[in-house]
């Protein structure tokens, strides 16, 4: 769906993003993680065609992007782009038009999407007038009305409760089930384990990672298992490298399945476990691990 090539841009003296090449598989939810300052959000703008490119080139379903493939992207930013003092229902009327759509098609649309919401009141109502999270469900509305083949969510549950945190995680997936390419950028790693399946990892406008978010968390574990139980343990288990230690759990590296396996008959004899699974890490723990590494460099 979409290639980036080399793209390289500068500001002043400053390398926003260094030669970076990428490619968003088709159809898929992906995330584009990196802390601050590393040259996402500007990686976003360069696709979105706000930023030009010093170098590189990128390219939208094997053709190079050019200023009519915006009408089919879809762009929610983390800084609201909403006009504060326009009526809810006309400022989503005039975004759409801007997005290339009759204005019957756009009102329909909008409809749907309001009646969806259970949000239908607010047609009249200024954007001044809504909570944070009311905006944000207009945000995402603008985002979506023209049925964009490519949408970029750049921190879209910013200021929604769990409950609308939820209801718009689950459009997000029904919009890649219906067949559009997501990508979707933010600081809460636990949000990108629970929606994406590929990630990149951009550092120094660089990417220093990327892949399956299983296989990555394979790569990265260090052999580590918890293990919970009732009893008093063998002290044959001092022999393996204890992490930590309670009453009823521990955690030890263990280094290969034949030896798990032998540790977990010989304390079968001795204690009833409750637990014994292996401790992979968390996408925020890989994320920091990864960006450590590329700080002690």
């Amino acid at each position: 769906m979409l290639r980036l090539k080399n793209i390289t841009k500068r500001y002043e003296n400053i390398i926003a993003v260094n030669n970076l090449s990428l490619e968003i598989p088709p159809n898929s939810i992906f995330g584009l993680l990196g802390p601050n300052g590393a040259g996402k959000t500007t990686t976003i703008r360069i696709i979105n065609q706000i930023a030009g490119l010093d170098s590189g080139d990128i390219f939208f379903d094997d053709e190079k992007m050019k200023p009519a493939h915006t009408e089919i992207i879809g762009y929610m930013p983390e800084e609201r782009g909403l006009y504060l003092n326009m009526k809810v229902g006309e400022q989503l009327v005039y975004l759409a038009e801007l997005k290339g759509m009759k204005s019957k098609t756009a009102r329909e649309k909008i409809n749907f999407w309001l009646e969806k919401f259970k949000i239908t009141d607010w047609y009249n109502k200024k954007v001044s007038e809504l909570s944070k999270g009311m905006q944000q469900k207009i945000q995402f509305i603008t985002t979506v009305l023209h049925d964009p083949g490519l949408l970029i969510f750049d921190e879209p549950f910013t200021g929604l409760d769990p409950i609308n945190t939820e209801i718009i995680k689950n459009e997000i997936r029904t919009l890649r089930e219906n067949g559009a390419t997501i990508i979707f950028s933010t600081h809460r790693m636990e949000q990108v384990e629970e929606i994406c399946e590929e990630i990149a990892l951009i550092n120094k406008g660089e990417i220093i990672l990327r892949g399956n978010i299983k296989e990555l968390k394979e790569k990265f574990k260090k052999n580590h298992f918890l293990i919970e139980f009732e009893g008093v343990l063998p002290e044959h288990i001092e022999e393996y490298k204890i992490i930590e230690k309670f009453d009823h759990s521990i955690i030890l590296e263990i280094t290969n399945d034949e030896d798990s396996n032998l540790l977990l008959n010989h304390l079968l004899k001795s204690v009833k476990i409750k637990t014994f699974k292996e401790i992979l890490p968390t996408l925020n723990e890989i994320f920091i691990d990864a960006v450590k590494g590329e700080t002690d460099e």
